[in-house]
């Protein structure tokens, strides 16, 4: 059924307001949309005087207990209840928002006490950050980076984009004032440095720039497999989120302007008009319901998970890592646990990319 859609272009326009929300996403989605529900985001928009507070100290205590010796903290894990594991099997990480709320809650607790024991925790979780750069400019999802895929540069579930937002605040908010000139201009430069390997990342296809992997090779920037899932391809998903940084840049150079452009047209070509995903209830289904495709002529486009680099064609794909064209025709595990349809791009090219287009002008 999508076959009949992907190959057409339409012009950038406004394509009315309503969201739909992907019915049973994934909980990898789910993290990288608005994390888990849980950990030190919860308390990152309290007032300053609860910071001071016996609570904040609690949960600070807890904290501390799961950060890894090399100044990271691990995923899916609530950091702000007491580890009491063995801290060798403590593994720290950027994916799934590992490490950075962690420094943001240490970052708030210092401003409100003073003490220091906080302020040098939040350092060595942002000397973490600037040690695991590749020369190349990106960031992998393990520091130090293992012989797998977590190696490569990782966009999947925005956790380059994530580490990149986080080190301009390091250096550009009041927040971090217990930093140092020399570690604000290496979290400058580091940022810098990962904007280069952004451009560089972004896929040419016949000479024509597109969109980016979810994870790209760590020396020449080519894209990568990640889970046998999870093939080379162009991202609908993490793409968004490395566009709508590019468009964050303060007077950005002509680079940054064509890399934009040429993602919005990728997206604009990549929409998928005339269908929506439902859930529906099915009797033989191990979980009694499941996802499928159906028809709709008055559905706002959805975009792919993933897109093959060189027909842009979507593509969805079961654990033994052969690329089909339809949803339907992967099993039900892959089909109903990974959200492979959505509308990821739909804001930025309402509402972002015009008004950021007005800007540049």
């Amino acid at each position: 059924m999508l076959r009949n859609y992907v190959n057409a272009c339409w012009p950038l326009a406004a394509i009315g307001t309503f969201l739909m929300c992907l019915a049973a996403a994934s909980p990898t989605v789910a993290r990288a949309e608005g994390g888990m529900g849980k950990g030190p985001a919860q308390y990152l928009k309290k007032a300053d005087a609860w910071f001071a507070g016996d609570e904040a100290k609690r949960v600070a205590t807890n904290i501390l207990s799961h950060q890894a010796d090399a100044g990271g903290w691990p995923k899916n894990t609530d950091t702000t209840q007491l580890f009491k594991g063995d801290r060798k099997t403590l593994q720290p990480t950027f994916d799934n928002d590992a490490t950075t709320d962690e420094i943001r809650y240490l970052a708030h607790m210092y401003k409100a006490t003073k003490d220091e024991t906080y302020s040098k925790a939040a350092l060595k979780g942002i000397d973490y950050i600037l040690k695991a750069q590749y020369p190349t400019g990106g960031w992998p999802q393990f520091y130090p980076p293992p012989k797998s895929y977590h190696r490569h540069i990782t966009f999947n579930d925005h956790a380059m984009i994530r580490v990149m937002s986080f080190l301009r605040e390091s250096y550009s908010q009041e927040l971090y004032g217990f930093a140092s000139p020399e570690r604000n201009k290496q979290a400058r430069l580091a940022f810098d440095r990962g904007v280069e390997c952004i451009l560089k990342c972004q896929i040419k296809v016949k000479d024509k720039l597109t969109a980016w992997c979810a994870q790209h090779d760590e020396i020449d920037y080519s894209p990568r497999l990640g889970r046998p899932y999870e093939l080379p391809s162009l991202s609908g998903a993490e793409s968004v989120k490395i566009a709508e940084l590019l468009m964050s840049l303060e007077k950005p150079r002509p680079e940054i302007v064509k890399a934009v452009d040429a993602a919005a047209a990728w997206f604009d070509s990549a929409k998928l008009k005339g269908i929506r995903q439902i859930t529906e209830k099915d009797p033989k289904a191990p979980k009694g319901t499941n996802r499928v495709v159906v028809k709709d002529p008055n559905a706002p486009p959805m975009w792919a998970r993933f897109y093959e680099i060189n027909t842009n064609r979507p593509i969805f794909v079961d654990r033994d890592g052969i690329a089909k064209y339809e949803l339907a025709d992967i099993g039900y595990e892959r089909r109903n646990g990974y959200a492979w349809l959505g509308y990821w791009p739909q804001k930025m090219l309402e509402q972002e990319y015009p008004a950021w287009k007005k800007k540049t002008k």
